[in-house]
């Protein structure tokens, strides 16, 4: 894993983590943070992608607020830091960012992400040009986020007991885009991480269908 500076399209310079694939390159991947930033669990997760064949870019999200911001645990402090910080970040700026991203990285690219990260990828494919797929964890904002259409193939995964993300947006937005294939798991939020919250047999199904819609994308 190596760290470089990219620059965003908008002319800030930020920090990314590389994760070269493993074997044969399949393509690349950008994958957004939760609100913690490049913890250790993005770590985990991007070297996840890496042993299947994706080539991971994951960008430092909250440079322009706090260079570097990571945060370990979920504590009161973690998540107040972390939820001002994408406040503050915006939509702009985190476009801007990906963007950059895309055009950093050998395509095909695809994109993921969790929580924030979820739904920053929807956002990215619904917004950006040149991502093959889209597959999104527990984005918060999808629902907020409906009237929008992806420009790519996208999945989204969301935990039945999520108390962050009620069942009755995540339904809205599963009538609104019909297109978009939305599976509920049994299951919190946060249930591909490591933790209190974590579902082993929904993040493997989550993982299994992410790759398989990569998959799809690289046959065509």
């Amino acid at each position: 894993m190596t760290r470089e500076t990219l620059t965003s399209t908008d002319g800030f310079a930020f920090e990314a983590e590389r994760i070269q694939a493993s074997g044969a390159r399949k393509g690349g991947l950008i994958l957004i943070q939760e609100i913690f930033g490049l913890n250790s669990f993005m770590t985990t997760v991007g070297k996840r992608f890496a042993t299947s064949g994706y080539e991971v870019l994951m960008p430092s999200m909250f440079d322009r607020q706090e260079k570097g911001f990571t945060r370990e645990g979920h504590d009161e402090e973690a998540i107040s830091s972390g939820v001002a910080h994408a406040q503050a970040n915006g939509r702009d700026a985190a476009m801007a960012d990906i963007e950059a991203c895309i055009a950093t990285l050998e395509g095909p690219v695809f994109i993921s992400g969790f929580c924030y990260g979820g739904s920053m990828a929807y956002l990215a494919a619904c917004e950006l040009d040149g991502l093959a797929a889209a597959s999104c964890y527990y984005g918060g904002l999808l629902p907020t986020l409906k009237s929008l259409s992806p420009k790519c193939p996208t999945i989204a995964h969301f935990g039945r007991d999520d108390p962050h993300i009620p069942v009755e947006g995540v339904e809205a937005f599963m009538a609104a885009r019909k297109e978009v294939p939305t599976y509920l798991y049994d299951a919190g939020h946060g249930f591909a991480r490591e933790g209190n919250d974590y579902a082993p047999e929904a993040d493997a199904l989550a993982m299994t269908r992410t790759l398989e819609l990569f998959g799809a994308a690289l046959e065509r």
